[in-house]
């Protein structure tokens, strides 16, 4: 006798991992640019337009569609393993963890190393650019791709979750 889970678990565990998948992809893609191009052409501008365009970056994106793939990639992996917890997806289900663990360690180190460096960045009244970008780049950069790796270990240890499921 062979028991199926029921049809809505599976939907779920579907639709929550491709969530995640996508949300956690979408990161990494950011966090990528950031260390390729973004930070690279910020590198070659003088401390003031250096420290106001990074503000300015540090503002807009705060904004409902980052949120989603920021918390999102989270919570959907979370979700994911929610929806894989049955006995017969138990190889799934520990890929899923550990792209939790790395989604998790992707938000620690924003919420506790790029949050902050951003939030000091801000504070421009001394009008001391040179000293703000000093204390800032090297670290927020070094940080973005310690984020960046996280976020793509996540990435493919969610495609390969998804390879499992489908297999």
């Amino acid at each position: 006798m062979t028991t199926t889970a029921p049809a809505t678990s599976t939907t779920f565990g579907a639709i929550s991992l491709a969530a995640a998948t996508i949300t956690t992809g979408l990161l990494a893609g950011v966090f990528y640019a950031y260390a390729c191009s973004v930070m690279l052409a910020l590198h070659q501008l003088d401390d003031r337009t250096f420290v106001d365009v990074m503000n300015r970056i540090n503002t807009v994106i705060v904004n409902p569609v980052f949120m989603l793939s920021f918390l999102g990639s989270v919570a959907f992996t979370a979700l994911a393993a929610l929806g894989h917890l049955r006995g017969d997806q138990r190889t799934v289900l520990w890929w899923i963890l550990a792209a939790v663990v790395l989604n998790v360690l992707s938000f620690l180190i924003t919420s506790g190393g790029n949050i902050p460096l951003n939030n000091r960045l801000a504070d421009v009244h001394t009008g001391d650019f040179a000293t703000l970008r000093a204390q800032f780049e090297t670290s927020w950069v070094r940080l973005n791709i310690l984020r960046a790796l996280a976020n793509t270990g996540a990435l493919g240890a969610l495609a390969w979750a998804a390879h499992l499921r489908r297999g």
